[in-house]
């Protein structure tokens, strides 16, 4: 019986949208958190197969040598594969387009030099990992130790050990930028030089990576089941390496535990257990343990800059000049390339600023340690430390202070759409109401004269600020620019209603932590009406989803957003269709909302509308597409130049100068993320990036010997902010939409981890400023307040 009322439903709003609470805009609960909270997750380390066997690694105790020979245990040399044994099997190669760049290949196994401690040498195979872990102790690396690279810094020097053949120096690629800049300098007024570095640091995700792969007989598939952020360029990769067609590969992404740009990359190891699961045929598992996790796999973020700032008595920001170094490490990491980092340097140093000129020259460099990964905030993170110090320390020059020297040089709301000086499209928002709401919460008077009288402990107060934008969800023209082999084109969706109402949606992104299950099923429900509970995300797997460059550079809520909005547009006007004939009213009349269409004299819930098309096709209408409730489509922002978040970031730390400890006092956050989808969900997002920006800051560094031997190997050296290191953080949202998404959103997932090293580096400064002292590297550890207060010069 067709089900059809005349009684009134939920409030529906213009253009058949819902408005009952659940979707844009709604702070609506996780809908993955009672699988996770229950223990009904399934990551890698959960997954069982009979006849599996596991997989341990024999790994370079040094950083740079020639291998003279490997040997295996007797009797067991079947169970132990070095590169001669993996037939077939070529090295990664992740080169950059851009002219001058360097090429490598990073062999899965090293065959004949090693080039950083912890590079894979031997995969050992047993029944236990600790069986696999004594095979690995029992083969025997023999190699001649060469002279390691070790300072990047040193790496350019003439003479230095060159890592590569054919190599005439240890740089991946030189670049930069120039506008204006002669003209703006001439005869400059105000003039300072500053140096920086940022720490080479360990992403630290609760799972770290891990690996399974078989052979799927029956569909004649290599299945690597794999903790990442994008299968389908895993299977790219993998198809590569291993010579098979990619329809001969299948890869599972199953719950993933953090990624932050730390599974954003082909591991060598999914390469090795691809082919020791096509020739053992048997299943395979790897688990990284954390040593091997700090000591080779998870390294980021070390950078250098030489900065000069240029500006006017009444405080004008004319030009900014900057040479920039980043430690690439040995290889090449696919697909983004060693250069991603420093080759963006150069276009978001000058940031949210106006200035008249600008030049800047990066160099990626070779050195005997791992190859650099993308890390949430890529570069942005070190350009923000850099640039927002420096505009501190020209406001104090010229004597103003650093709130209002920001406040006269940021673009303004007025001026948006506003195209800086490395023609990046600022899309909208307002920057300097940002900064003013920032400081007004903490209201800056009252510090300053709690300054100036000082704190009874003894203690130094200091107040900081950063400023900055974030330029998420860019696409085809950016990437195509930047040379990476893996450019983003149009994000697909498929979206499919279910016989009893319900969707499926499948996406190629992959969540790991950004609560696409619940935020994807928001957009559904303001478009379709579907509740989100009976939403069904499916990702995470090359067989059942559409192709996605996948989880990376804040895209996902845009991107994918805009395509399972436009996927669940497309199936709205075929639901309307047969909706209306169902309540003889024209399509045109028909709203859906709270799991329903309504028409002017009656509703019918979706559940019908499933049946109909499913079971009862005599009572469909004629003209009905014949495509039925299954669509898949395309999106793509209205400019792939970018959305264009911002936040400002305020820090009032106490700093001890007897022990050079630092406290956090106060932290604020104001943030413009334009429309928020889930603002519970931003939340979480921007605490937790600022979490781990006061990593960045205060705690986090994986230091180097002379020899390249990593000195930070397990959390006991390796230090991590806990609950009692990261204080309560208000945030502020501005909430101004973007003209060029589907809703006005923009894309924050590496907001939070930007700003704070920036604005704890300029509190910290600002505290020290009585005793002429200051900081210019991160972390801004207890030992480095305290060698900064003996070199000062009290005023």
């Amino acid at each position: 019986m067709l089900a059809v009322s005349g009684t009134s439903g939920p409030a529906l709003g213009d253009h058949g949208l819902d408005s009952s609470g659940h979707g844009v805009g709604a702070s609506l609960r996780r809908l993955e958190d009672d699988r996770y909270l229950e223990g009904r997750g399934r990551f890698v380390g959960d997954i069982r197969m009979p006849g599996m066997l596991e997989v341990a690694f024999l790994r370079s105790p040094v950083a740079h040598a020639e291998i003279r020979g490997i040997a295996k245990p007797g009797g067991l040399e079947h169970q132990v594969f070095a590169a001669a044994d993996l037939t077939g099997v070529a090295g990664i190669r992740a080169d950059s387009g851009l002219p001058g760049f360097r090429s490598s290949v990073q062999p899965v196994l090293a065959h004949d030099r090693i080039r950083h401690v912890n590079e894979p040498i031997a995969a050992c195979v047993a029944e236990t990992r600790a069986r696999a872990e004594d095979l690995a102790d029992a083969t025997v690396l023999d190699f001649d130790t060469l002279p390691a690279v070790h300072d990047m810094l040193k790496a350019r020097d003439p003479g230095a050990p060159l890592l590569h053949p054919g190599w005439e120096e240890n740089v991946f690629l030189e670049s930069g930028f120039e506008a204006g800049f002669e003209a703006a300098t001439e005869g400059a007024p105000v003039k300072i030089r500053r140096q920086y570095r940022t720490a080479r640091q360990c992403m630290s995700p609760m799972e770290g990576r891990g690996v399974v792969a078989y052979m799927d007989e029956q569909a004649d598939q290599l299945v690597v089941i794999t903790s990442t952020q994008m299968p389908h360029i895993v299977r790219n990769g993998l198809a590569e390496c291993l010579g098979l067609d990619q329809g001969r590969i299948r890869v599972i992404a199953p719950d993933v535990g953090g990624g932050f740009g730390y599974k954003g990359i082909l591991l060598a190891e999914e390469v090795v257990l691809g082919w020791l699961a096509m020739h053992l045929r048997r299943p395979v598992r790897w688990i990284e343990d954390r040593r091997e996790q700090l000591a080779g796999n998870a390294n980021c973020r070390e950078h250098w800059y030489d900065i000069t700032g240029y500006a006017t008595p009444d405080g004008r920001l004319l030009a900014v000049d900057c040479e920039a170094v980043v430690d690439s490490g040995a290889y090449s990491a696919y697909p983004f390339s060693a250069c991603l980092e420093a080759a963006q340097v150069a276009s978001i140093l000058p940031g949210p600023y106006k200035m008249d000129g600008f030049r800047c020259r990066t160099w990626s460099v070779a050195t005997n340690k791992p190859a650099i990964l993308p890390y949430r905030g890529v570069a942005r993170t070190g350009v923000c430390f850099a640039m927002e110090l420096v505009m501190d320390d020209l406001a104090r020059e010229i004597g103003m202070e650093p709130a209002e020297f920001r406040r006269r040089n940021l673009v303004t709301g007025p001026e948006m759409p506003f195209v800086n000086i490395t023609n990046k499209i600022f899309d909208s928002g307002d920057y300097v109401e940002a900064l003013d709401r920032t400081v007004a919460a903490l209201d800056l008077p009252a510090l300053r004269a709690r300054q100036a009288a000082g704190e009874p402990d003894g203690r130094l107060m200091g107040v900081g600020l950063s400023i900055f934008c974030e330029q998420g969800a860019h696409g085809t023209s950016v990437y195509s620019g930047w040379g990476i082999p893996m450019v983003p084109g149009f994000e697909q969706a498929t979206a499919r209603m279910t016989p009893d109402g319900g969707l499926e949606l499948r996406v190629g992104v992959q969540s790991h932590g950004q609560s696409l299950e619940t935020t994807l099923a928001q957009i559904a429900n303001e478009v379709l009406g579907v509740e989100p509970r009976k939403v069904k995300l499916v990702h995470g797997d090359t067989a059942l989803t559409p192709y996605s460059t996948g989880t990376w550079g804040s895209r996902c809520i845009v991107m994918a957003g805009g395509a399972v909005a436009t996927a669940c547009e497309e199936l709205a006007g075929r639901v309307r269709k047969i909706a209306g004939t169902l309540l003889q009213a024209d399509p045109s009349e028909i709203l859906l909302g709270g799991g329903e269409a309504r028409g002017p004299s009656g509703s019918v819930p979706l559940s019908e509308i499933g049946k109909v098309w499913y079971h009862r096709p005599q009572d469909l209408p004629e003209g009905v597409d014949p495509a039925g409730l299954e669509a898949t489509k395309g999106y793509k922002t209205v400019r792939d130049t970018g959305t264009f978040s911002y936040a400002c970031h305020a820090a009032v730390v106490l700093v001890d100068p007897g022990t050079g400890a630092v406290e956090i006092e106060q932290y604020r956050i104001t943030e413009d993320g334009g429309v928020l989808v889930n603002p519970m969900v931003v939340d979480g997002q921007v605490r937790g990036g600022a979490a781990q920006g006061i990593g960045t800051a205060l705690y986090e560094e994986m230091p180097y010997d002379g020899e390249g031997q990593p000195l930070a190997t397990t959390l006991a050296e390796y230090l991590l902010p806990g609950a009692d290191e990261v204080p309560a953080i208000p945030i502020d949202h501005m909430e101004t939409p973007s003209p060029i998404s589907r809703f006005g959103q923009k894309g924050i997932g590496e907001s939070g981890a930007i700003g704070p090293p920036a604005a704890i580096g300029n509190a910290v400064n600002d505290a020290l400023r009585p005793f002429g002292a200051a900081i210019a590297q991160v972390p801004i550890t207890p030992e480095r307040v305290l060698a900064a207060l003996a070199m000062g010069e009290p005023a």
